[in-house]
Parts: C-alpha cells; sequence; structure tokens
C-alpha cells in the first residue's frame, strides 16, 4: 500500500476516533453539570432528624448506660454528618477524573495536528520535486475533478493541454512514480478512467496543494 495513502487513512480514522472521544466528553461534562446538588446542611439535618427518630422510645425509660461515652465520638446535632467524609473525596475523585480525560484528549489532539503539519510536510515535498509540467497535468486532472467531469481519459487531458495521449499517458505514470496519489480505473476492459486519490482530496485541496509547493 503507498505510505502517503496509508498515512491519510490513519490520520482520519484517528481524527474520526477523537470526535468521538470528544463528544462522549461533553455528555460526561454535561451530566456533571446538570446533576442536582444538595446542600450539605440539609443532609445534615435529614441525618439528624433519622438517628432521632431511631433513638427516641416508645415510652419513657430511665436507663443508665453502664459505659462511659467516647468525648472523641458525638451522637445528634454535635455529631458529624457521614457525608462531609465521603461525598468530598468523591467530588475531588471526578473533578480530578475529568481533568485527566481532558489532558488525554488535548494531548492526541496535539498528536494529531503534529501527523498533520508531518503529511502537509510530505505533501510538499512530493509536489515540490515536480516539474511546471507535471504539476500543469495534475492540476488540469484535479481542476477537471472539480467541475464534476464525469469520466477522465488521457484523451480528455490531451485534448485541454493540446498534447498527444502518449505525452499525457507518459507523464501521469512518472507522478505515479513520484508518490502523487492518481488512480487508473479501467472500464470495460479498455478505456482507463483518471481520477485524484480520495484520501488526497479529502485533506488537502488543490489551492492548498499549489500554496504547499510554493513554499
Amino acid at each position: 500500500m503507498d505510505p502517503i495513502k496509508e498515512a491519510f487513512s490513519k490520520i482520519k480514522e484517528e481524527i474520526n476516533q477523537l470526535k468521538e472521544e470528544i463528544t462522549n466528553l461533553r455528555a460526561q461534562i454535561k451530566d456533571i453539570q446538570t446533576t442536582p446538588t444538595y446542600n450539605q446542611e440539609n443532609i445534615y439535618q435529614q441525618t439528624n432528624k433519622q438517628i432521632d427518630i431511631q433513638t427516641t422510645p416508645t415510652h419513657k425509660t430511665n436507663i443508665e448506660s453502664p459505659y462511659t461515652p467516647n468525648s472523641n465520638s458525638s451522637i445528634g446535632n454535635e455529631g458529624v454528618p457521614t457525608d462531609k467524609q465521603t461525598n468530598k473525596p468523591t467530588n475531588q475523585q471526578t473533578q480530578n477524573t475529568t481533568q485527566i480525560k481532558h489532558k488525554t484528549d488535548f494531548q492526541q489532539a496535539n498528536d494529531i495536528l503534529s501527523s498533520l503539519d508531518s503529511i502537509k510536510k510530505g505533501i510538499r515535498l512530493k509536489f515540490k520535486q515536480l516539474t511546471p509540467q507535471e504539476m500543469l497535468v495534475f492540476s488540469t486532472l484535479y481542476s477537471l475533478e472539480e467541475l464534476n467531469t464525469t469520466e477522465i481519459t488521457y484523451r480528455t487531458l490531451a485534448e485541454q493541454l493540446s498534447l498527444s495521449e502518449s505525452s499525457i499517458r507518459d507523464y501521469i505514470n512518472k507522478l505515479i512514480k513520484k508518490g502523487v496519489p492518481i488512480d487508473k480505473v479501467r472500464q470495460n476492459n479498455k478505456t482507463i478512467l483518471l481520477k485524484v486519490s480520495q484520501d488526497l482530496k479529502n485533506i488537502a485541496t488543490l489551492t492548498t496543494i499549489q500554496n504547499l509547493r510554493e513554499l
């Protein structure tokens, strides 16, 4: 497989994965933002009420505890609500997880952008080495595709550039040997249709390629 085609396919796959992960992350952040928060004081009061209900006897009975209460622990209104020990670490852990997720996504985005820069450099080098005539043939092929020309053959290009079909065939072969992704599709086992690879068109317009070539 052509290395540049393989690179295009890989970067396209990574971009799709990044989009999916960012969508999932946005959904998670939205869920966190829409989750109702409870006032700790209300939770504290509800907890104390539950303790009072459970410990209040149905009839008055004076019973002294045989044990001395531990001064380090407390019950009732002076007690420490349990939500202060559990919710705070949980919320902190959730925030830390979200921050790690953000960093991971940004790192992946940075890697993808770096890959795109490398691909742009590769495209620039490939088209920089083309002769003016070879670049003219490629530009004509790309332009005809942008005009939605259904069937582009050697003859089509020859008529556009006032060259012979054999000359166009030679230029196309030279372009392919230099790594320019051009597809040749045989129709009815006879006519050869010419197309610029869709992978290249997905990431670089003709104008972009021409600008990269001029750098």
